[in-house]
């Protein structure tokens, strides 16, 4: 492709050259250049090849011919160069900066692109040294869209004294209250944090428009100040549907969805974008349902789902377990031909990886067309890490390394996880010096607690504890809370009394560390440890986050919550569930794990309670209403405890079904009374 592109380039080059230097002027013009296009002049033409440049190599050969011709002279044409390295091309920026430091008079529209280019480049910062350039040159004054751009990018950076500075610098030659300078500085306040600053510059505004209403409301969003937003959009003059998505947005981003059900009702009109938020939002609150609800609303209305509501679509699938409609969804794709969007792609390969369909998730992967991002086989890998398919994960990480994507941040992460959860602690030692060593990334708080939990899994708790002691960077409370997990697996009361007063200083409301110390103590037997912090908790109010599990029967969720009242639903899964558990202990020799219950509770209550946990009421349900159903997939919200991990083995085995639980740490298959975890979770 890129050798047919430079051919035509050439060939048009050829063509246009040789008229010019027939004519002797560039004004000339010209008609039939290579039978391909028609232009009125040198430049219309210059640009229509540039159009075709599609690659920085392509681009630097058109440009060589410019300079050969003396093209480049010309300053319209110099421009648009800067513009399509600075705007259409990935990677081309400092070529860009290179055209502008050799051009011979560089003029404000020049400028003004470099500008534009870096502040949304990954490096902001230039566009602040462009604009300084630009200063020097006394010739070429700033204009209100040199400080718009170069305010976006003091935004970007988030870089409050380059602002103030900026702000300066635009009242000085009187353009501070232009709306297109004035909307940005309330960008730029408020990405900074100062709410108070952006409301002064929107009160300067002599006649704001939608869009700077639009960019006030955005600040106080950003602020966090919802209520204020809402007191803005109720007096607000002028609305548009920007500004309707826009409070759908944070409603939806703060967890406000009944208030966001409402504005959705009362929006005037529903484009795109507000449905797509009120998929994305409900997927991301853990309402699927509701989301699954919006998803399908949207096409009954006549509106066909884009990149965003498939990927919202397909998030909420993957959280819920919903295999059934990610299938659906999945010949939608097919059908729409959305397989080249990689976004989709990998959303795609996601879903199935958490839906437990690792084979379905390889399946895309392998068939997928284009060239694979870095973020598609890090998908990949977390699939199969989530899995427990240790191995296989190393093995596509090294397959990336050879395919020339070069790991970032997020990909050591992901095999840092992929080695934890399959208990190799060499491997997962040696990716973590590569990462330090080869690649020159400096770990994250994140890559630590990787680490943290590759020893605690593996019960090596004292070089857990070092390595945190050992740790360059502060600890912080989920770093302390991985570790309190694995005392509380392995047993280890000491060190696990030593961890928590860590974790009382950095959160000490955490009802999760509490219940966790409580299940040690209990394990050991000291019950008067467990009643002195059981009643700390309920003296200090601190409730434990309430268990629940979800499955999907004939493309409906059902979800489960342990105690809850009952219903129709639930009095079957109960039913359903009395005769499981009475087949197990008679087939399966059951018997139940109740020693995390305090010793003064009656044998016959600890056995209920831990008996009727939310994932049994679900497996329960699922068996009692999918009859030769060849799996069961549930997702749990919490760690699956070890007395309903048993269950689920002999299940598997008595009743010959499959069972796939996801659970907040990881996946499990159940199969002929074997996890697919091999009891290390």
């Amino acid at each position: 492709m890129l050798k047919g592109t430079i051919s035509k380039i050439n060939q048009l080059w050829k063509n246009l050259t040789t008229n010019i230097l027939e004519s002797g002027c560039l004004e000339q013009s010209y008609e039939n250049l290579g039978d391909e296009v028609v232009m009125n002049s040198a430049e219309q033409i210059c640009v229509s090849l540039l159009n075709c440049c599609k690659t920085l190599k392509s681009l630097q050969q058109l440009h060589a011919r410019t300079v050969k011709s003396g093209l480049d002279s010309d300053p319209f044409v110099t421009g648009k160069f800067i513009l399509h390295c600075s705007v259409n091309l990935s990677a081309a920026l400092d070529y860009a900066r290179q055209l502008l430091l050799h051009a011979a008079n560089p003029d404000v529209f020049m400028y003004n692109t470099l500008i534009r280019g870096f502040s949304d480049s990954k490096f902001p910062k230039n566009s602040i040294f462009t604009f300084i350039l630009m200063l020097k040159n006394l010739g070429n004054p700033p204009d209100s869209f040199s400080f718009a751009f170069t305010l976006k990018a003091a935004a970007n950076m988030r870089c409050f004294r380059s602002g103030i500075q900026l702000h300066c610098q635009s009242m000085k030659r009187g353009i501070n209250t232009h709306l297109f300078v004035a909307t940005t500085l309330i960008s730029l306040y408020a990405e900074c944090g100062c709410i108070l600053f952006s409301n002064k510059v929107f009160d300067e505004i002599a006649d704001p428009n939608v869009v700077s209403w639009n960019a006030i409301l955005t600040a106080f969003f950003r602020c966090g100040d919802i209520r204020g937003a809402e007191r803005l959009f109720n007096l607000t003059p002028l609305r548009n549907s920007a500004s309707y998505n826009l409070m759908l947005a944070a409603y939806a981003k703060m967890g406000e969805l009944d208030l966001a059900r409402k504005l959705f009702v009362d929006t005037p009109i529903k484009d795109d974008v507000s449905w797509n938020t009120m998929i994305v939002g409900f997927a991301q609150n853990g309402c699927f349902d509701e989301a699954f609800r919006y998803f399908k609303e949207l096409q009954k209305v006549g509106l066909r789902p884009n990149e965003v509501s498939l990927t919202g679509a397909l998030s909420a699938c993957a959280q819920a377990g919903a295999l059934e409609f990610a299938k659906i969804l999945h010949g939608f794709i097919e059908k729409a031909g959305f397989v080249w969007i990689t976004t989709v792609h990998n959303a795609l390969i996601d879903t199935y990886s958490k839906c437990g369909s690792i084979d379905m998730a390889c399946l895309v992967f392998k068939r997928m067309p284009g060239e694979r991002s870095i973020v598609t086989w890090t998908s990949m890998i977390i699939g199969l890490a989530i899995q427990g398919h240790g191995e296989e994960a190393i093995n596509l990480f090294n397959q990336m390394e050879a395919s020339g994507i070069k790991p970032d941040g997020i990909a050591f992460i992901v095999i840092l996880y992929a080695c934890s959860h399959a208990g190799l602690v060499e491997q997962g030692c040696k990716f973590f010096d590569k990462m330090t060593n080869v690649y020159r990334i400096k770990p994250t708080i994140e890559h630590y607690g990787c680490m943290v939990d590759l020893y605690g899994r593996a019960g090596q708790l004292v070089k857990a504890y070092n390595f945190v002691y050992e740790m360059p960077i502060p600890p912080s409370a989920i770093i302390w809370r991985t570790l309190l997990g694995a005392c509380s697996f392995h047993g280890n009361v000491n060190l696990a009394e030593e961890v928590k007063k860590r974790l009382s200083e950095l959160d000490p409301e955490n009802s999760g560390d509490h219940i966790l110390l409580s299940n040690i103590y209990a394990v050991a037997g000291q019950w008067t440890d467990v009643v002195k912090l059981r009643r700390s908790m309920a003296e200090e109010k601190i409730k434990k986050t309430p268990g629940w599990s979800m499955i999907e029967v004939e493309k409906v969720m059902y979800t489960f919550v342990a105690g809850a009242k009952q219903d129709d639903v639930t009095t079957v899964a109960y039913k359903k569930l009395e005769e499981i558990m009475l087949r197990l202990r008679i087939d399966g020799s059951y018997i139940p794990n109740v020693v995390n219950f305090l010793h003064d509770i009656e044998e016959e209550e600890k056995e209920n309670a831990v008996i009727t946990h939310s994932e049994k009421l679900a497996v329960a349900f699922g068996m009692a209403r999918l009859r030769g159903c060849g799996v069961l997939r549930i997702v749990k919200n919490l760690r699956v405890c070890k007395d309903c991990h048993t269950v689920m083995k002999l299940i598997s085995k008595v009743y010959e079904v499959e069972i796939a639980l996801r659970d907040r740490s990881r996946y499990h298959s159940f199969k002929n009374g074997v996890c697919s975890c091999r009891d290390y979770w």
